[in-house]
């Protein structure tokens, strides 16, 4: 699991990819670690990986091939138009300065029907998400992913999947099982 995901957060995205994502398909893992919380049990085609540490990439045993790049400083992917089936993206979206220019970039690469899969919990790196991300609440971060997901056209209406947290704050930030809320934002290519 990613640093600072808890059990019950990987299960419930492992869940989702189960229920999201076919066989025999392309993926893009962007933004990857060392775990991509893939169904075990699905073949998938190809599954890329994109991140920053070349080191945690080559250990993650569900990538065909990955590339390092930092999308704060080059947006642009080195990825042909259309050609993968999903985009996921889990715990890291709070960390994109160029918010816009990434999800245009996502929606290149997609074939048309694909679907991207943004997922967080209220867990971050404080000194590297962005302003917006650092000082709003969880209904602000599920709207402001929305409305990277609307700032492009060519994306359906994104659909939310909002698990919050019964646990108090406090009880969360101490890592309480259970505590980490669930969120992710989903939208496909249009035809």
């Amino acid at each position: 699991m990613r640093v600072g995901t808890a059990a019950q957060y990987v299960q419930q995205l492992t869940d989702l990819y189960r229920e999201r994502l076919k066989p025999n398909t392309r993926i893009l893992d962007m933004m990857s670690s060392w775990v991509s919380h893939l169904p075990e049990e699905i073949n998938f085609t190809h599954v890329e990986g994109h991140g920053l540490n070349a080191e945690e990439l080559a250990r993650n045993p569900q990538l065909n091939h990955y590339f390092v790049q930092n999308l704060n400083e080059n947006p642009q992917l080195p990825l042909k138009d259309q050609d993968f089936d999903a985009v996921l993206n889990c715990v890291s979206v709070q960390y994109l300065q160029y918010p816009e220019a990434v999800f245009s970039e996502i929606h290149r690469i997609l074939k048309p029907g694909g679907v991207a899969i943004v997922s967080f919990s209220n867990r971050m790196f404080f000194e590297k998400a962005i302003q917006a991300w650092r000082e709003g609440t969880e209904a602000s971060r599920v709207e402001l992913v929305k409305s990277y997901f609307s700032a492009v056209s060519g994306f359906t209406p994104a659909e939310v999947i909002s698990r919050p947290s019964s646990l108090p704050n406090f009880l969360q930030w101490m890592g309480v099982a259970g505590g980490d809320p669930f969120y992710a934002v989903i939208a496909y290519r249009s035809l």
